[in-house]
């Protein structure tokens, strides 16, 4: 990205877990300046302030700042709408944490809303525009494994409660493996393949109830409000039919994140949770099998928020951003689509078509 542009105010609502890493993300773009972060339990924004050298304000004083021109949205899935809204209503750009929303309305409003105040969304994940991806991204491109015909994506674990210090919430609706780990390993694949077609998937909750193990919580009982185990097949505009599955009822498996079979070879994509490698490739005919590929692009280490400054300088240069709410608005719908389509036994046809967003230069964006 290009330092020189001019520095561009940024606001922080939620200071969570996640926050520390979009505080460190934007430190890596002059362009970049958090003004402010503010949070509904004060102390953690006090904290977070004085670490970050920033100010801690009110929820009310930050969407008044004059200084800043974009929120990071960091609250939990189910605040998501209300405080989105409020961020637009403020005059202000927003960038989210994933998943843009807990359901379809309330997805499709936040864009209605900045559409209609000539404002921008963008929203998480941005692993995408990291150096493994990205690497794949240009081997699909250049034709490395010719026509991608079909593949894996496989995200299975134990759930959040053994480590996070506060889990319940991935239990709840806008939680479980699907909204809370699928937007990875979907923004992923959309990146690789273009927008999905149709779905079609069984889901399921194995426990009603869950404990937490963590130190901040130990023996508490958590309610499962979500399915936690989702199989589906999902089928791309492009032609590639992809089968995933993503669960928390998994405690141990030996299955690659993903997977893309082409006509002419195949493809290892690394985990869609991190920016990095390893990416390997597999060339039909040839006898060497699979190999590792030389990562082509930069931000193989957490990088997060470098979507925020993707966003940044796209408004900077009045040119599309690559974790849109489009982007956001299509996965949020091929999420929503797998229980419905485990309840009514059918296939559901996606009704978005985002566009597929834009590959970035193997050099900085």
């Amino acid at each position: 990205m290009d330092s020189n542009n001019s520095s561009f105010g940024i606001g922080i609502i939620g200071c969570g877990k996640i926050s520390q890493a979009y505080f460190n993300g934007a430190k890596l773009f002059p362009f970049l300046k958090i003004v402010a972060c503010a949070d509904i339990y004060s102390p953690a924004a006090e904290a977070q302030a004085a670490a970050n050298n920033c100010q801690a304000l009110t929820v009310d004083q930050l969407l008044a700042h004059p200084d800043i021109d974009l929120v990071i949205n960091l609250t939990v899935p189910a605040a998501h709408v209300a405080v989105s809204l409020q961020i637009l209503e403020a005059g202000k750009h927003v960038y989210l944490e994933k998943p843009l929303a807990i359901d379809l309305e309330g997805g499709r409003n936040i864009l209605h809303i900045a559409n209609q105040r000539g404002l921008r969304v963008g929203c998480a994940p941005d692993t995408f525009l990291g150096a493994g991806q990205q690497t794949c991204r240009k081997l699909i491109d250049d034709g490395a494994i010719g026509r991608i015909v079909a593949g894996t994506a496989f995200m299975l674990c134990r759930g959040h409660e053994s480590w996070h210090p506060n889990p319940g919430f991935y239990y709840l609706k806008g939680g479980g493996p699907v909204f809370d780990m699928a937007p990875y390993y979907l923004t992923s694949l959309v990146n690789l393949l273009g927008p999905v077609k149709r779905v079609s998937a069984i889901t399921g909750r194995s426990f009603s109830e869950r404990t937490a193990t963590c130190k901040e919580r130990t023996g508490e009982r958590l309610p499962v409000e979500v399915n936690t185990h989702a199989s589906a097949s999902f089928e791309f505009h492009s032609g590639a039919i992809i089968t995933g599955v993503f669960s928390f009822d998994v405690a141990a498996h030996r299955h690659t994140p993903v997977e893309l079979y082409g006509s002419e070879g195949s493809l290892q994509v690394p985990d869609p949770n991190t920016f990095g490698g390893p990416v390997k490739v597999f060339k039909r005919g040839d006898e060497k099998g699979w190999l590792d590929h030389e990562l082509t692009h930069p931000y193989a280490d957490n990088t997060r928020g470098i979507g925020v400054a993707d966003m940044v300088q796209a408004i900077q240069s009045d040119r599309p951003h690559r974790a849109s709410g489009e982007l956001a608005l299509h996965v949020l719908e091929v999420m929503s689509a797998l229980d419905t389509s485990s309840i009514e036994g059918q296939h559901i046809s996606i009704q978005s078509k985002p566009s597929r967003p834009d590959s970035s230069p193997c050099g900085i964006l």
